[in-house]
């Protein structure tokens, strides 16, 4: 069971802890704020149901990309906080959060799990939509909502259910803005790939573009289930 933060105490730690944590991103190097997650870190979450197919081989323990120090930007951080205060009716787990900085290549890790109440964060790896990208240049050109369009979407996502499909383990997302109601629709999910897994870097350095999902490394999927589960939300921006 999700814990409830929306009592009033839950309420003045979490306000007091974002504005330690955008106060400390502010700080070049402070310390807090780079603080990486560990397995220790995360709470208790529903987690997705695993597929029964017997050729799916069990899900790789995920590790973060230790080799980073980058944090959420102050600018992008307070604009995912506005965003969090403005749909809070609809986001009813407020202690964590995904920030995706779109305003960086696919080479970086630009994904950011962000613990509301700890202040600490990891960041991994996360493709963006070949309509967004249409010379694969590895750098988000522009945004779109529209169907067929095969582009990432701006704006705060709620995370809703999990399911199996197409890309295997997924979860559904709603779109909150105008800027991206329609995800529901287009099916833009979190799920994993292979073209977002850290040796496209090496080979390629870039990641694969997805349909406009946020696709992650086969190796991350279940570190982002865990962080998330339904009822959290993702902004993605480019600012």
């Amino acid at each position: 069971m999700f814990e409830n933060l929306d009592a009033a105490p839950g309420r003045r730690a979490l306000l007091k802890n974002a504005l330690v944590l955008a106060g400390a991103l502010a700080v070049p190097g402070a310390a807090g704020a780079r603080e990486r997650l560990t397995a220790g870190d995360l709470r208790p979450v529903r987690q997705p149901p695993l597929p029964s197919h017997p050729t799916m081989p069990s899900p790789i323990p995920a590790q973060p990309i230790l080799a980073s120090s980058r944090v959420v930007r102050p600018a992008l951080l307070r604009a995912a906080m506005a965003s969090l205060q403005q749909h809070g009716s609809r986001v009813r787990q407020r202690d964590r959060m995904a920030i995706v900085d779109f305003a960086v290549g696919s080479s970086e890790p630009r994904l950011h799990l962000v613990d509301l109440v700890s202040g600490k964060s990891t960041s991994l790896l996360v493709s963006h939509g070949s309509g967004s990208d249409p010379s694969h240049s590895g750098y988000l050109q522009r945004f779109s909502n529209a169907f067929n369009s095969n582009a990432s979407s701006e704006g705060a996502f709620l995370t809703d259910d999990y399911y199996v499909g197409k890309h295997g383990r997924s979860q559904r997302l709603i779109g909150l803005d105008p800027t991206n109601d329609n995800a529901l629709g287009r099916a833009i999910v979190v799920h994993s790939a292979w073209y977002a897994n850290r040796d496209m870097i090496k080979t390629h350095g870039m990641l694969g573009r997805s349909q406009g999902c946020f696709a992650v490394g086969e190796s991350d999927l279940d570190r982002v289930f865990a962080n998330l589960g339904p009822g959290r939300m993702i902004y993605a921006a480019k600012v």
